[in-house]
């Protein structure tokens, strides 16, 4: 009685994490850039004006200037989606399905009829985390029936059917969820998204696929927050604002002269982190700890080439 009564507590319990989990990663809508990213109308009606190569790129560069803009297209120029008329912060991603950019973009997911990314990133995490263990559950209390069912231990009823049917489908729910829930554990470990796995954010001195890597417990921070109370609760808690993130690369100004090969020369100061620009208390405070580069590292990334400087011409990323 005691463990029917133990085992039908656990049972509400996974399956209202399961459902209100489900229900924030459908129902709470994609974060898009703020008002800051978009252009205004004068910078609209020049870039309209100039043709496409260097003169677009210096409106969009003017434009940019004040903002926490540090990654760039593969060209190398100012990563800016001609839909919404905006320049991208970084991680930020122009959704198709949407038809809108959204802020750390992971993927769309149709499971869900939503876009994940900055907003709703952890309610999906706990989603696939709470659906995992429901499954699991419901696949460990009704095993000792699915073994009956093949030693005929069962009474000869349609009921038999079902409790197969169920300890299959869960079962089988319970593989492709751990293995889709692993990739995601790896994913917030590493600070990346779906995206960035497939194509790597590219700075502004060079292509880094962990440039936003801050180590594994910084990285479980800005996905989950500061306050441990609420990382098993699907209420928002995650740091930051979406639009700007720390990042472990030394600072480099672009706007620096380039070498006349093309080539951008190394920052001076290796041992400043950027952004340069200020981030929010909740997203500064992860870099505090941070050891700065040794000298040897420093010397190593001096000894590398940097991303050559392009054409400037403007490209256009979805």
């Amino acid at each position: 009685c005691i463990v029917s009564f133990v085992c039908l507590v656990a049972y509400h319990i996974f399956f209202m994490l399961f459902v209100w989990s489900y229900w924030k990663t459908i129902f709470t809508l994609p974060m898009n850039p703020s008002k800051e990213f978009h252009l205004s109308y004068s910078d609209k009606e020049s870039l309209e004006r100039e043709p496409r190569g260097e003169s677009q790129q210096e409106v969009l560069r003017r434009a940019a200037k004040d903002l926490p803009i540090y990654t760039r297209t593969m060209s190398g120029a100012i990563r800016y989606c001609d839909r919404c008329h905006l320049v991208k912060p970084d991680r930020c991603h122009h959704c198709s399905v949407c038809d809108k950019c959204i802020l750390k973009m992971d993927h769309h997911c149709p499971w869900v009829n939503n876009c994940v990314g900055f907003s709703n990133y952890k309610f999906f995490l706990l989603f696939l985390a709470y659906s995992l263990l429901y499954c699991l559950f419901i696949a460990a209390t009704d095993l000792q029936y699915f073994i009956k069912f093949w030693t005929n231990g069962l009474p000869d009823t349609q009921a038999k059917f079902h409790i197969m049917f169920l300890f299959f489908a869960a079962a089988m729910f319970s593989v492709s969820l751990s293995s889709l829930f692993g990739y995601h554990c790896w994913l917030v470990s590493k600070n990346k998204s779906t995206l960035e796995v497939f194509r790597a954010p590219i700075f502004r001195h060079r292509t880094d696929k962990n440039g936003f890597s801050l180590g594994f417990s910084k990285n479980l921070r800005q996905v989950f927050g500061d306050e441990k109370k609420y990382w098993l609760l699907p209420v928002f808690s995650s740091l930051g604002d979406g639009c700007s993130f720390p990042t472990c690369l030394v600072n480099q100004d672009p706007e620096q002269a380039s070498t006349p090969g093309g080539l951008n020369s190394t920052s001076k100061n290796e041992n400043h982190l950027f952004p340069a620009k200020p981030l929010r208390d909740s997203q500064s405070h992860l870099l505090t700890d941070t050891p700065s580069w040794s000298e040897t590292s420093a010397k190593a990334e001096k000894g590398k080439v940097g991303m050559s400087n392009p054409a400037l011409t403007m490209e256009n990323e979805t």
